[in-house]
């Protein structure tokens, strides 16, 4: 794509965003279906005026990148801290189950190799992040008990969605697992997990403490683009998915993380946390919708062959196990029987995770063109019906939940 083709790809890209997003706001959708349905219009799904190609993947990984790091600096660090076991609990149940299920009724009903079984399993498990948390933020659910417990389990069924990626590329490349390698990977991510947010924090007061002397404006966005980015790449490079960075990034310079021994290395500025999130709100505004129209760019349904039974059979099939595994995590929180439903649901979404797993299987042989139809029809399922059901509990049992916090 040449310099004149990107910039009014942009242009159309941010400008159906929003008109989208205002008209699904208007009939009461959550803005998020607006964002998405502008990728399957302009994408090859319906009008194919833009591809999903790498300039526009780049601009969509910034602008999730952005989401998530607006996710950690608003997180309560210590509420995070309590839900982490049941976070935990939710992931592996979330993880553990969608797979099984998947695996299952690859190899044992529909007879397909070990490979492919294994590969179908794990697109199961996948959780969007990015969708489950707007999709909370639009009902303004971010900051709820369940909001907590769905953000520590996306992140850490993140994590597990990289190592299993891992596991399934080196068994696809040499035919068994070498486990040593994949224990190196888990512990760079540990080690990053330990170690990025004590570094943001440390260097966050440098910036605090040169923002005062600059003589011109923009110091603080300047900079925490920069760690985000930084912080994403270092991420990457440990092996971790780039959005823990950003994460991480956010976490850091939440109000309510401290550095150990931080009375020692000087007072931090209370209002720091604030001025971040005021100066970053236009850029991350600006940047988030582009990932989300991405997601629907990604959807190409005209791969489909609706004419097909065994695409419908596979379909059908998936996506009741896609949904069963991911409600089933949660019923390991308390509370009523709506806060339970409204975790699982917030787990349903595949998305970006989904496509990443799929494409994969296809790119490299292991899924033919029919069973990777089925599974960008189970991927879009997935995507859009949450939001639906989420918007009916919370408007007829919402009163049952408790107030965010």
């Amino acid at each position: 794509m040449n310099v004149h083709e990107f910039i009014i790809t942009l242009a159309v890209i941010l400008l159906s965003a929003r008109v989208l997003a205002e008209l699904a706001g208007r009939v009461r959708v959550p803005p998020v279906i607006g964002d998405l349905m502008a990728g399957i219009l302009l994408g090859p799904s319906v009008f194919g005026w833009i591809e999903p190609e790498a300039t526009i993947r780049i601009m969509a990984e910034i602008g999730v990148l952005l989401l998530l790091f607006k996710v950690g600096l608003g997180t309560d660090v210590i509420h995070l801290a309590k839900t982490s076991r049941v976070s935990l609990m939710v992931a592996c149940i979330g993880f553990l189950v969608p797979f099984a299920f998947g695996f299952a009724l690859a190899r044992f009903v529909f007879d397909l190799s070990l490979l492919v079984s294994l590969f179908i399993g794990g697109t199961l498990t996948a959780t969007s992040i990015g969708i489950s948390i707007r999709v909370l933020d639009d009902f303004k659910r971010q900051h709820s008990s369940e909001g907590r417990v769905v953000l520590g389990a996306a992140v850490m069924d993140d994590i597990l969605g990289v190592v299993l990626l891992a596991l399934l590329y080196e068994f696809a490349l040499n035919g068994g697992i070498y486990l040593p390698h994949i224990g190196k990977v888990v512990l760079f991510i540990l080690i990053f997990l330990l170690m990025a947010p004590v570094m943001v924090k440390s260097l966050s007061l440098l910036i605090e403490h040169y923002e005062g002397e600059s003589q011109i404006p923009g110091l603080l966005p300047t900079a925490i683009v920069s760690l985000i980015l930084f912080f994403s790449w270092l991420a990457y490079a440990v092996g971790a998915p780039p959005i823990l960075g950003a994460f991480a990034t956010g976490l850091a310079l939440s109000r309510r993380f401290h550095l150990p021994f931080g009375g020692a290395m000087g007072q931090e500025n209370p209002n720091l946390s604030d001025r971040i999130d005021f100066q970053m709100q236009p850029i991350s505004q600006l940047m988030t919708p582009v990932f989300f129209v991405f997601v629907g760019l990604s959807l190409n349904l005209r791969e489909v062959d609706w004419s097909s039974p065994f695409i419908w059979t596979f379909f059908f099939l998936l996506l009741v196990s896609a949904v069963i595994g991911k409600l089933a995590s949660g019923l390991c929180v308390k509370g009523a029987w709506a806060q339970k439903l409204a975790v699982g649901l917030s787990m349903v979404p595949r998305g970006e995770v989904g496509l990443v797993f799929a494409e994969l299987g296809l790119t490299a042989g292991i899924l033919s063109n029919e069973l990777y139809s089925g599974m960008i029809l189970v991927i879009a399922a997935t995507t859009f019906l949450p939001p639906f059901i989420m918007k009916w509990l919370y408007q007829t049992h919402g009163h049952t939940l408790d107030d965010p916090a």
